[in-house]
């Protein structure tokens, strides 16, 4: 495997603090943490429910906004690009695996793969999004609309679309989470074989210790602190 050191920081996180304020007053979900992904790597955040593991994967993906501290993707300061910046910077450079899927309902499952090639204006959306399904063994699903699709199914097309425009970054929150342990198995398999294919690197919440297994890193969140297991 090559050195991490010697590979590009994809994600660059620092001092990073999340404190909301409730009836109770201030609740620090974050303390100050620092995290680093390099290109290629898999990272796998563990630790109990309420942790806040998936905080912390909103603010590195630029979904959310840290209350302090810095994090860069692929080189850019997150902190100086609104929304729709941020957005622009993942397009088409960061996937996402949800636990909840996150398909469009209303769009077949060719239409939803092809969806992040269309906001980057690829030409050939259609057949790229087709080839993926392929890889995904959903060839013969492409008309159907996610209702119509298993879990299993559903979270095989939301890995399509994922890894369709070949991301350098994929953040993957529970991805098995919605799954029963067989089905969670077969797409826990298929995501490292197309990560492996594509050279990803993968930042990933689970409660799964095989799946975190499969990591190059696993970094356990207790009491909004992060440490290396």
């Amino acid at each position: 495997m090559t050195s991490h050191c010697a590979a590009q920081a994809l994600l660059n996180g620092s001092q990073i603090a999340k404190r909301v304020s409730g009836p109770e007053g201030t609740l620090t979900i974050l303390h100050a943490l620092d995290i680093q992904v390099h290109a290629g790597e898999a990272v796998a955040i563990v630790g109990p429910s309420g942790s806040g593991k998936s905080t912390l994967l909103g603010i590195l993906a630029g979904l959310d906004t840290p209350t302090e501290g810095d994090v860069e993707l692929l080189d850019q300061p997150m902190s100086s690009l609104d929304e729709d910046a941020r957005a622009r910077l993942r397009a088409g450079k960061v996937g996402f695996v949800f636990q909840s899927f996150q398909l469009l309902p209303g769009l077949s499952a060719l239409e939803n793969v092809m969806l992040p090639l269309e906001l980057t204006g690829v030409a050939d959306a259609a057949a790229r999004a087709r080839a993926m399904l392929e890889k995904v063994g959903l060839q013969d699903r492409e008309g159907h609309q996610p209702l119509q699709l298993s879990g299993g199914e559903q979270q095989r097309v939301a890995l399509a679309r994922a890894f369709v425009s070949q991301p350098a970054l994929l953040f993957a929150d529970e991805p098995t989470g919605n799954l029963d342990s067989e089905t969670g198995e077969k797409v826990i398999e298929l995501m490292f074989s197309l990560r492996q294919q594509q050279g990803s690197a993968v930042v990933l919440v689970t409660h799964d210790h095989q799946l975190a297994a499969r990591c190059d890193r696993t970094l356990r969140m207790g009491n909004g602190k992060l440490e290396t297991v």
